[in-house]
């Protein structure tokens, strides 16, 4: 990696660099292609190997690592890297395409409850799929664990055929009110209709009941938080000011940094910034009266997977930063945040030509990323030593 230590003191003059389009109203409308940042010295560690497509990770209080595997297993990761037998009862996956065992949250009680929460492809009547999420009580074993007391608490309606776009991330507030990320699956006009759960953000307590908060406009489903949305792998939530945030995959030159809002349209398929993979236009432009603009996108795409607000004081100058994780684009991409806008950004691990799932802070303040590959791993950033 590139030796250089970090030094942002010219962000703020960067700042116009990063705007690119301003409305007829002079509001500001979308960022992309923010100023590079001098790149830090990073040590890349392999923590685990062996696992097939990782998709979510989580630390156990202890230490350890839950992560999924897309084809349907849940493992247990101990800090010396060494893998689990796959956990029992896990909730069956539709294991095609794009689907399979998704991401994993643990309850935020956690430590008294035992609780976590799966969300996978739910394989449905006549070969469909659809994104669901099931909680479960984790039980520790000597080699591994089991779920018990398996119960689905969110179905994506209506369910189809294809094998794209199940989104799917998790985020649970302080008061354990889940955030739910689904794609759109690949049908794009569905993610505009309020009376379906494709290409949404859902918002439920734990139990799957319908939070009294919730924005509920007339003629939504009452568990919708906000619409217009292709297909979500990224999630986060800012604990000091309640903001979820997300990265979604665009098609071409259309990856989208957003802030989802109570009762608000992010717009796919009607405005992008992206194209179709033929190169047709998409929709009717970039812009529209009642559509939100994203707070940042990608030109060309690196299909965004795996987002991460950073907080640790291992990497003391990333405090605030996003770290997003890029598949086709091969990278993990650090945004400098400055007033709820991308004011810089720095590429790591771009010669690396890995696929980058998940991205996690770990509990001694290093960066965990998930590989997907058919022989992934966990990999480990840390400030390279002097």
């Amino acid at each position: 990696m590139t030796k250089c230590k970090s030094d942002l003191s010219f962000v703020a003059a960067g700042v116009v660099g990063a705007l690119a389009l301003v409305s007829a109203e002079g509001a500001l409308a979308a960022q992309t292609n923010a100023p590079k940042v001098p790149a830090t010295s990073v040590t890349v560690e392999t923590v685990a190997e062996g696992l097939e497509n990782p998709w979510g990770l989580q630390f156990l209080p202890d230490g350890r690592m839950l992560v999924t595997e897309r084809p349907g297993r849940l493992r247990i990761v101990s800090k010396d890297g060494q893998l689990s037998k796959p956990v029992s009862e896990v909730p069956k996956v539709y294991a095609r395409g794009q689907g399979g065992l998704l991401d994993v949250r643990l309850s935020h009680n956690f430590a008294d409850d035992g609780m976590l929460f799966l969300s996978y492809a739910e394989p449905r009547d006549g070969g469909k799929a659809a994104t669901a999420v099931a909680r479960a009580r984790l039980e520790l074993t000597d080699d591994g664990g089991r779920l018990s007391d398996v119960k689905v608490i969110f179905q994506q309606q209506p369910a189809y055929s294809t094998t794209r776009h199940f989104g799917s991330r998790i985020v649970i507030d302080k008061k354990g009110v889940l955030f739910i990320t689904t794609g759109d699956r690949g049908q794009g006009e569905p993610a505009q209709n309020p009376d379906e759960t494709v290409g949404k953000v859902i918002r439920i307590n734990a139990d799957g009941s319908i939070p009294d908060d919730n924005p509920k406009p007339e003629g939504w489903k009452p568990e919708i938080w906000s619409i217009g949305h292709r297909n979500i792998q990224g999630a986060v939530l800012d604990v000091e000011t309640g903001q979820l945030w997300t990265v979604e995959h665009g098609a071409r030159g259309g990856d989208e940094l957003n802030h989802p809002e109570k009762g608000k349209n992010y717009g796919w398929p009607v405005i992008t910034y992206g194209r179709d993979y033929s190169g047709a236009k998409i929709g009717i432009g970039t812009e529209k009266a009642g559509m939100e603009q994203p707070v940042y996108y990608w030109d060309p795409s690196i299909a965004t997977s795996g987002l991460e607000l950073y907080t640790g004081d291992l990497f003391p100058q990333w405090k605030g930063n996003f770290l997003v994780g890029g598949l086709a684009g091969a990278q993990l991409a650090r945004l400098v945040m400055k007033d709820g806008q991308v004011v810089g950004q720095e590429i790591l691990l771009k010669d690396e030509g890995l696929r980058i799932r998940d991205v996690r802070q770990g509990p001694d303040g290093a960066v965990y990323l998930l590989v997907d590959e058919s022989d992934g791993a966990i990999l480990r950033l840390s400030p390279e030593s002097k």
